[in-house]
């Protein structure tokens, strides 16, 4: 077992002497220092399980080093030190800032209690959440089939919503946990379920879209009809946030901070359409139809995969025709938000906006950071994996003009739903495919003629008009990626598998990139 490892921050380091044997003499390893600069230097280079920092120092004082203690190491448990129960110091403690504190003179046992109080809490927690896991891993396994239903009635009846929320809930929890081993258990069942969900949609989806029923998902096409349309019967401004690309699990990491301006009215999900990618999903979003209807009714304004120009830059149009097929005689905006600068515009005009009945804001970070992390090595190397990449969307979204908006957006008493086109998933088995020079670039789905490609790795397509999809040309295919594949050329085969393996794409078959957040909130 690992000795605990602690750092003492004092600058009466030399006469603790006796207190750091007493501990020595514990098991516990003491690095000590006397001053908050020297504090910062030792936890960059070494790893420590826990501080304790004097509150009166000369230079940096207790107060300056934790504040940028937990600037770098957030999760590091302090135990601070003072000579008085000061105000400050309680208020400290209660948000989160230390873990527990001490006022002087302090003698030995009352520090080792503190030391197992702060440790053990952590490791209670994390023994706690693994326990609880492997009997959730039996009893999910127990109800995992390709012949659950989208929706299910109750936890004993659950249907792939239920499956994959309650998959990303034990995600969060064993973010808590150091069980790595537990983790990647956790992995395993997911991918098994993505296996079985990916055999469901391979089954349904056709029939979904010719023949729906009660059972039948909401889909792109209908959601804005369905969920947005009845919130603006009333007189009530509301604001409509669509974060390109977010999933559930980024969804369930930025809501405490909502939460903070926002209840939360209900907490829903919607199915993004085939292909999900933000040219096909978004698009039908907004003229709420499918893209096989939008090229028809709007010649002008559609773009295929293989048309030069943006594929997005009509939302505006599709979003006003809508509104009047639906009767909607409204005052409205339409925001599409793609840097920072845009962002804080926004920001100042949040106040104006609010007397319109419904404003739509399309924020692209989410897109852009899955993008950045496939071609940025500094930002692979921060969102080295799953958990990193939700603690980069959370950090992103606490330091956003969005956040700003959100607490405006509550302040002026106005209602929010906060939604996505489609979500993402992180690649790891290459599907190798052949198409001639006009096949789209996509990762998780192509489009083009003469496609050769592994059956057991897809659901291919050979009629677009079956999936909503328009039809370039009389022999083309759509085929999507299952599980966690991504395609690639059998030229520079190698080393395009070793590029993109590991990133996040979409476009293709998941439950990460199909079931994503409708999320209707209240202001507090």
């Amino acid at each position: 077992m690992n000795t605990t490892q602690i750092l003492w921050a004092d600058d009466e380091i030399d006469l603790l002497k006796p207190h750091i044997m007493f501990l020595s003499d514990k098991g516990y390893e003491v690095t000590g220092t006397n001053s908050g600069s020297e504090a910062l230097e030792l936890v960059g280079v070494k790893n420590f399980d826990v501080v304790l920092l004097d509150e009166n120092m000369p230079g940096l004082s207790g107060i300056e080093t934790l504040n940028q203690l937990k600037q770098r190491k957030p999760d590091l448990p302090v135990i601070m030190i003072t000579k008085s129960e000061e105000e400050f110091i309680m208020e400290d403690a209660i948000g989160g800032k230390i873990s527990d504190y001490l006022i002087k003179p302090v003698n030995p046992n009352q520090i080792l209690l503190s030391l197992k109080k702060t440790l053990d809490d952590k490791r209670l927690v994390s023994e706690k959440i693994t326990s609880n896991y492997q009997q959730e891993f039996r009893n999910i396994g127990s109800l995992l089939s390709d012949n659950l239903p989208w929706k299910g009635n109750g936890e004993n009846d659950p249907g792939w919503v239920d499956i994959y929320k309650r998959l990303v809930y034990w995600e969060l929890e064993l973010d808590k946990s150091r069980d790595e081993s537990m983790a990647e258990i956790l992995k395993m069942q997911k991918s098994e379920a993505n296996e079985l969900f990916s055999r469901f949609v391979e089954r349904s989806y056709k029939e979904w879209l010719s023949k729906p029923t009660e059972e039948t998902p909401v889909f792109s096409d209908t959601i804005f009809r369905k969920k947005v349309a009845p919130m603006l019967d009333g007189n009530d401004t509301t604001f409509l946030v669509l974060i390109d690309n977010l999933r559930w699990d980024q969804w369930k990491v930025i809501s405490p901070v909502i939460k903070q301006y926002f209840t939360i009215e209900k907490e829903d999900t919607y199915c993004s359409i085939l292909p999900t990618a933000t040219q096909y999903s978004r698009n039908a979003f907004f003229a709420g139809m499918m893209p096989s209807e939008i090229e028809k009714r709007f010649p002008k304004l559609w773009l295929n995969d293989e048309d030069e120009g943006g594929k997005n830059m009509h939302e505006e149009e599709f979003l006003r025709e809508q509104l009047n097929r639906l009767g909607k005689n409204i005052k409205s905006s339409y925001n599409k938000i793609t840097n920072h600068s845009a962002g804080k515009k926004l920001v100042d005009n949040i106040s104006n906006l609010s007397q319109n009945q419904l404003n739509v804001i399309v924020y692209n970070f989410v897109d852009m950071l899955s993008h950045a992390r496939t071609e940025m090595e500094m930002i692979r190397e921060l969102a080295d994996d799953e958990k990193a990449y939700r603690s980069l969307t959370l950090s992103w979204f606490e330091n956003s003009p969005l956040q700003e908006m959100v607490r405006l957006i509550a302040e002026k008493g106005c209602k929010m739903i906060i939604t996505t086109d489609h979500g993402t998933i992180k690649v790891n088995e290459p599907s190798k495919i052949i198409g001639d020079k006009n096949v789209n670039t996509n990762l998780r789905y192509k489009q083009g003629k003469r496609l050769d490609y592994q059956s057991k790795d897809v659901l291919a397509v050979s009629n677009p008009a079956e999936i909503g999809m328009p039809k370039q040309h009389v022999s083309s295919t759509f085929v999507f990626a299952k599980e966690d594949k991504f395609f690639a050329y059998p030229n520079n085969y190698n080393h395009y598998v070793k590029y993109y393996r590991n990133t996040f794409q979409h476009g293709g078959i998941s439950m990460e990139e199909m079931i994503i957040p409708f999320i209707t909130l209240n202001p507090k």
